[in-house]
């Protein structure tokens, strides 16, 4: 005689899915297992259980969303042309996609697929612009990635405006990368520190940091640090007296 395995069948189960099934309700099972006064312990298994279905269906959702939206994506143009002549008579120019293009253009084409863009700032101090990228669709599921810089302080803007002008670029570099896209076009949108050597430290200055550095004994990666450039030679002009003033406290020490 061949062995049977035994199958227990819960039939207090069976019977409130029976009753909750034309009820509508996403609930209704645990509704159901509350009015039959089933044990606070069962009750927490089948709302976790709901909530892990529920966050799963929601997930889904916004990957067979983001893969419609990718099939016809929007296309970003670099519109925005950047053209002046520095103080060693030189022209440097170069073209990038403006904020707003780039939100109308890829919230237009996300609200066909329920999903909706927004951005978080915060600034953790004075030296950090943190900026959030969230995607969320309307059944619950975000995803978000987040970037970091320094305040813009080229041109000689005011702190206000230093922060404000790093979000906007953390804005649309965020919102590109979360949605997997790029604007077409050259893909140098900054001109390279050779074309605006006027917003950066003299020779002079260079050496005179260098020399400065050496006496004081600080470490070339506490300086870099402290100063947050990879290098001495990008060091923005408006900065050195910052730098100087670092190594005098330092000497001071």
């Amino acid at each position: 005689m061949e062995d049977k395995a035994l199958k227990v069948i819960d039939k207090r189960m069976s019977a409130v899915e029976g009753e909750a099934t034309d009820s509508g309700e996403p609930n209704a099972v645990i509704l159901k297992a509350m009015d039959k006064n089933y044990s606070p312990e069962l009750i927490e298994k089948m709302m976790d259980l709901q909530e892990r279905y529920e966050k799963g269906l929601s997930q889904k959702a916004y990957v067979q969303a983001m893969a419609s939206f990718k099939k016809n994506p929007p296309e970003i143009l670099k519109t925005k042309h950047v053209e002046y002549v520095n103080s060693k008579n030189k022209t440097v120019e170069w073209d990038h996609a403006q904020l707003g293009e780039i939100a109308e253009a890829i919230n237009k084409g996300l609200s066909e697929w329920d999903l909706y863009s927004r951005w978080d700032m915060e600034q953790p101090d004075k030296a950090t612009v943190k900026t959030t990228c969230i995607i969320t669709h309307a059944d619950g599921h975000s995803e978000q990635i987040s970037m970091s810089g320094p305040p813009d302080t080229s041109g000689n803007k005011d702190e206000l405006k230093a922060v404000a002008s790093t979000n906007t670029i953390l804005q649309r570099l965020t919102l590109l990368a979360l949605t997997g896209l790029a604007a077409k076009g050259t893909d140098i949108e900054h001109p390279s520190p050779k074309d605006v050597e006027d917003d950066f430290i003299s020779e002079e200055q260079l050496k005179e940091l260098v020399k400065e550095k050496e006496a004081v004994g600080m470490t070339d990666k506490l300086f870099l640090r402290s100063l947050k450039v990879e290098t001495l030679s990008v060091l923005p002009a408006n900065k050195f007296k910052f730098a100087m003033g670092i190594l005098k406290a330092r000497k001071g020490q």
